[in-house]
This record gives structure tokens, sequence and C-alpha cells, in this order.
């Protein structure tokens, strides 16, 4: 039998970096096992905040790819400022008292000219080329992700003109997002939200979401079938030499404004005071995006000359510090909106034998995949103490040379377990 063609329409794909890249990128290098063609559609001209030209050579030659371009208002934005264009564009949003004129007045235009978002643009070029190919090609499956939820718009008005089958795959929330309610909104604005949202949500044919609390939500606005299929992880090449020497904690991805945990830097400011041991062989790694907010919080704290600020680095640069590292700090906003966030990085985190340290909002989805494939310890914001006394522990053995991590369960969060699940999905419409 031929392989049953589908096309996935993805404002990511490499060079693109980071983790939006990276659910899209390995689904469709295991899709042709289970029977399925992938077609990818991305942007031809894409402003991508971060760069990772090492993930070009997972594309399989094999691939068929189709690029439009695109036009981009974040490429207008960064001539009246580059700084804050690359922040807002990265979802680094500063603090309201601290923005300045500039970032509050992008905000603003973001919010309330761009929805759903900046690439808007892109959905009326898209509908038109997209359905010329659908029809030429005889594809019956198309499947967008996002955010940006603008590629949900251009499903939605491929389903309506074309009739196909549509599976709309959320990355993240749409209006529960927490960046959401920094954009400035008016009441109009919100409600054009909230109406397109639904829309998509009651016009798909499938919803895929990657957390069980996504999934809640969603099945309180529409009837249509939802499925969790996760992030994960995949085999990879990277080997190190060993562990670090010093006593390392490596947080990897952006720290957002909001995601400041200032008990932890309370804490380690502590331990770093009272235990000289501690103190000699401590070092924070970050390793990505860190905003002016949570540098200044961990600074303030007396932990600069404990700080190793690395920047961003590619896929398998992040992959050795997480292999090196004596723990590995996963971080989330303390907020409701973020039970359902699962970061893309928590599923390399779970096969890299470190430990992990988190720290977010009580019975979040994290929480309950670390707990149930026994790979770290959760925290909340008001647990200073136990934090303590845990960190203290991991401190003590490390000293013995047994700090490790013994993971049970991990294979259902594989990529290409995931994959399967995703095909069943596909071929149950």
């Amino acid at each position: 039998m031929n392989p049953q063609k589908v096309l996935i329409i993805t404002y990511y794909w490499p060079p693109a970096g980071g983790p939006g890249v990276q659910r899209w990128l390995k689904f469709v290098k295991y899709l042709p096992e289970f029977g399925i063609e992938p077609i990818v559609y991305c942007p031809e001209n894409p402003n991508y905040p971060i760069i990772d030209k090492s993930l070009v050579n997972e594309v399989s030659k094999d691939i068929n790819i189709l690029k439009q371009p695109i036009k981009e208002p974040y490429q207008l934005a960064s001539f009246f400022s580059k700084k804050s264009s690359k922040k807002i564009s990265s979802g680094v949003i500063p603090k309201a008292k601290k923005q300045s004129f500039i970032e509050r007045l992008m905000l603003y235009v973001r919010g309330n000219f761009f929805i759903p978002d900046a690439r808007k643009n892109w959905i009326k070029p898209s509908v038109a080329f997209l359905s010329e190919y659908i029809k030429k090609h005889q594809i019956e499956t198309i499947i967008t992700t996002g955010p940006p939820h603008s590629l949900h718009v251009i499903g939605l008005q491929l389903k309506q003109k074309l009739s196909v089958k549509w599976i709309a795959d959320f990355r993240d929330p749409w209006t529960t997002i927490g960046y959401h309610k920094a954009l400035k909104l008016s009441k109009a604005s919100a409600h054009k939200h909230l109406q397109l949202e639904s829309q998509v949500l009651n016009s798909a044919d499938s919803i895929i979401v990657t957390s069980n609390h996504t999934k809640n939500e969603f099945s309180t606005k529409t009837k249509q079938p939802i499925s969790v299929i996760t992030n994960g992880y995949d085999n990879h090449s990277v080997r190190v030499e060993g562990k670090d020497k010093k006593f390392t904690l490596s947080h990897i991805g952006s720290l957002l404004s909001e995601r400041n945990p200032k008990i932890l830097w309370e804490v380690l400011s502590e331990l770093i005071s009272e235990n000289e041991a501690f103190s000699k062989a401590f070092q924070l790694n970050l390793i990505g995006v860190i905003s002016d907010d949570v540098l200044e919080s961990i600074y303030s704290s007396g932990l600069k000359n404990h700080v190793n600020r690395v920047g961003y680095v590619s896929h398998d640069d992040a992959i050795k510090f997480q292999m090196q590292s004596r723990l590995l700090l996963l971080i989330e906003i303390d907020s409701e909106d973020t039970k359902a966030i699962i970061p893309g990085k928590l599923f390399e985190y779970l096969i890299s034998e470190t430990p992990i340290l988190a720290i977010g909002p009580e019975d979040s989805d994290v929480q309950q995949i670390i707990t149930k494939t026994n790979t770290g310890v959760y925290f909340n914001y008001h647990q200073k103490e136990t934090l303590k006394t845990q960190i203290l522990s991991y401190f003590d053995t490390y000293l013995s040379n047994n700090l490790n991590v013994h993971a049970i369960g991990l294979q259902p969060y594989s990529r290409k377990a995931l994959t399967k699940r995703l095909s069943e999905v596909i071929k149950g419409l």
C-alpha cells in the first residue's frame, strides 16, 4: 500500500532552535515507519529568535518540504529596538513596572493589531498556496501546530474551503497561557482571541495537547476528541567523560521574568554562608536566555561568584550539560495557568541520569511525571525549608560520590512510541 500523505503546517523548523522545533522534527523523523508520508510546510524567511544550525542535520533528505515567504512584523520592530524585539519574540516579557515605553508600545501593538499573533500575515498567502497544493496532490489530512496560533487559523480556513481532515496540535494553551495576559489586550481583542480559539477547537476533527491539564481545559470548550501526546526524548550519540567535579546545578532553557524562584536563591545563599564545603563546590549553570529580572534576583542574593552564565548552546551541547551536571534545575511560574505547561527539556532531563530539582505550582503535570518516573524531587514555592534540606542531602550524597538517579517507566515518552500514538490518531480520522 502507498503511504498516507499528511501535510504538516509548522512555523518552527530547522534552523530554528529551542524546544518548539523538536516536537515535529521528531514526529516527521518517525512517521514513515508507521506508513505515513509527512509533507512539511514552513516559512521561507522566518524571524526565529533562536538559531541552531545543528538541527538541520536531523532533517531527512527524503522529506518533502514546502516553503513560502512570510512578512514578519518583528523584523520591522527591530529597527526601533532590536533587543526588545528579540526578547518579546522569544517570550521574555519584562515585568510591567520595568517595561520601557517602546516595550509597552510593542506589546500593545502585538496584542491588539496582530490577532491571534505576529504571524497573522502568513494566513492568507498560505491558504491560497496550500489550497492548490492539497487539491493537486490529493492530500486528505492536514496538521497544524501552534503556537503561533495563526497556523491553526490556516487550518481552519483550509477545513472550511476544502473539507480536509484536520488535526490541531497545541504545544501550549491559547488564551490561558501566561504571556497572553501581558499583551495589554482591549476587551474587543480578548473576545476575538476567545472567538478564534472556539472556532478552532470546534472545527478541527481531532485535537492533540501535550498535558492532561490542557485536555481538561479544552474539554470544557469542545466536544471534539482530544488526545494527550506529550513531548518526549530521542536517542542520541552524545557522550561525556564523566560528571562535573563541582557540585553543579544547571538550568537549561529560558528563564522568564516570572520564572524566578526567590526561595531557591535564598536557600543557596544560606547554604553558601553556612557551609564552607558547599561554598567551595557549588556552581549554578545558566544555559539559555535569562531575563534581567531573574539575574538581578540571583546576584542580589550574593550568588554572582557562583554563576556560570553560558547563554544559548546547540542541542548537542545542551545534552552534554544535562549529562555532566550533578543536578538539573526545572522551574515553572507559580500560577494556576502553568500547571499544564510541560517544558520539552523535561523529557531529555529524564534520560540524562541526573537528578531533577523542580520548583513549580502544586499538582502540575510536571510534578506527576517526575514522581511517576522517580527522576527527581518537586517543590512548591512555599516549601523553603524542605527544599533546603533536600539540596543539602543531595550535596552530602555528592560528597560520597553516590549522587545518581534510578529512573523507571520512561519508554512511553520515547519519540518513537509517541509517534506511534500520533499515527493512530491520524489513521483513526
